[in-house]
C-alpha cells in the first residue's frame, strides 16, 4: 500500500509540474505586451507595470527567460506567495476569505448528493425496473437536461422569491440556511449522476456470479447486499464523489454567482470579468492542487475498496 501511495505521490508532481507550466504558458502565449495581456483592455498604471515586471521577471527575455520566469512563479507558488491582484489586494487574502465560503457549499452538495443521490441509486438498483427505478430515472434525466445557468435562477425565483422558503441571495457573510438552496442546486446535477452511476452499479452485481453463490450458501438478502454488494458498487461510485468534490471546490462559478455568495468560484468570474490575470492565474493555479489532491484521495480509496488495484 506505501509503494501505491509514493507511486500516485510521484504522479501527482509530474502533473503538478505539468498543468502549471501550462496555465504559465497561456497566461503570456502569444502576446506582444505580456503585461498588457495580464491586464486586457485595463489601462495600466505606471506603478501596477512595475510591479508586474518585477513579480513575474518580464525582463528576462527568451526561452531561458521563459523558464527562468515559469521557476520563478512556481517558488512563489510553492511558498504561498500568490501576488497582487490588480487592485493591489494580496491573492492569498481573497482566497483565505473565500475558501470557507466555498467548502461549505461544496460540504452542503456533496452531503446531498451523498445522502439522496446515492441512496436512492442503491434502492432503484434493488428494486429494479420497479416503479421507483422508473420515477428515478426520469427525474435524473430532467435534472439532467437543464443546465446549472437556467436551473439556479430558475430555484432562486420561486424557492427564494415567489415562495420566500429561502434567502434568494446569501450576502457577505453567509449562514449554513442561506447556503442550502445554492447547495442544494450546485449539487443537483451530481446527484442526478450518482443515483443513476450506483443504479447501474448495484443492478449489474446483484446479477454477478459471486451473489448467486452467496444465495446458494443460504446467506440473507440483507446481508449479501449490505456487506458483498455494496462494498464492490461504490467502487465506481467513490471514483466519481471524489472527482465531483474537486468539481465542487472549484465550478461553482455561475452558483455563486447567480446567489451572491462571495466564494472561490465568484473571485475567479470577477477575475475573469475585470480581466485581472494575476488574480485568475493565482485561483487557477490553487485549483489545480485541488483537483491532484482529490484525485490523490479518489485513488487511495479506490484501492482501499478493491486491494488488486494496489498490485497492478
Amino acid at each position: 500500500m506505501l509503494r501505491f501511495i509514493l507511486r500516485r505521490l510521484l504522479q501527482m508532481v509530474l502533473a503538478f509540474f505539468g498543468t502549471t507550466l501550462i496555465v504559465y504558458a497561456l497566461m503570456f502565449a502569444g502576446q506582444g505586451d505580456p503585461i498588457q495581456a495580464l491586464a486586457g483592455e485595463r489601462p495600466v498604471t505606471a506603478a501596477q507595470r512595475a510591479y508586474l515586471t518585477e513579480k513575474y521577471h518580464l525582463d528576462a527575455t527568451g526561452v531561458g527567460g521563459f523558464f527562468y520566469r515559469y521557476l520563478n512563479y512556481l517558488g512563489g507558488l510553492l511558498r504561498g506567495d500568490l501576488g497582487q491582484s490588480l487592485t493591489g489586494r494580496q491573492i492569498g487574502d481573497i482566497l483565505a476569505a473565500a475558501w470557507p465560503v466555498t467548502v461549505k457549499l461544496a460540504v452542503i452538495a456533496m452531503a446531498v448528493t451523498i445522502l439522496v443521490g446515492v441512496t436512492a441509486g442503491v434502492i432503484a438498483g434493488i428494486r429494479r425496473a420497479g416503479v421507483f427505478d422508473h420515477a428515478t430515472l426520469v427525474l435524473t434525466l430532467l435534472v439532467l437536461g437543464i443546465p446549472t445557468i437556467v436551473l439556479a435562477p430558475l430555484a432562486q425565483y420561486f424557492l427564494g422569491v415567489r415562495w420566500p422558503i429561502f434567502p434568494p441571495t446569501a450576502g457577505a457573510q453567509p449562514s449554513l440556511w442561506a447556503l442550502l438552496l445554492p447547495g442544494i442546486v450546485l449539487g443537483s446535477l451530481s446527484l442526478a449522476t450518482a443515483l443513476r452511476l450506483t443504479r447501474t452499479s448495484v443492478s449489474e452485481n446483484l446479477r454477478a456470479d459471486y451473489v448467486r453463490t452467496a444465495r446458494s450458501k443460504g446467506l440473507v438478502r440483507r446481508r449479501i447486499v449490505g456487506v458483498h454488494v455494496l462494498r464492490n458498487s461504490l467502487i465506481p461510485v467513490v471514483t466519481f464523489l471524489g472527482v465531483e468534490l474537486g468539481n465542487l471546490m472549484s465550478g461553482a462559478i455561475i452558483t455563486e454567482g447567480v446567489f451572491n455568495i462571495p466564494g472561490v468560484g465568484f473571485n475567479l468570474f470577477r477575475g475573469i470579468r475585470t480581466e485581472d490575470g494575476p488574480l485568475v492565474v493565482g485561483i487557477v493555479s490553487v485549483l489545480v492542487v485541488v483537483y491532484l489532491l482529490s484525485n490523490l484521495v479518489v485513488d487511495v480509496l479506490y484501492a482501499v475498496l478493491d486491494p488488486r488495484i494496489r498490485y497492478e
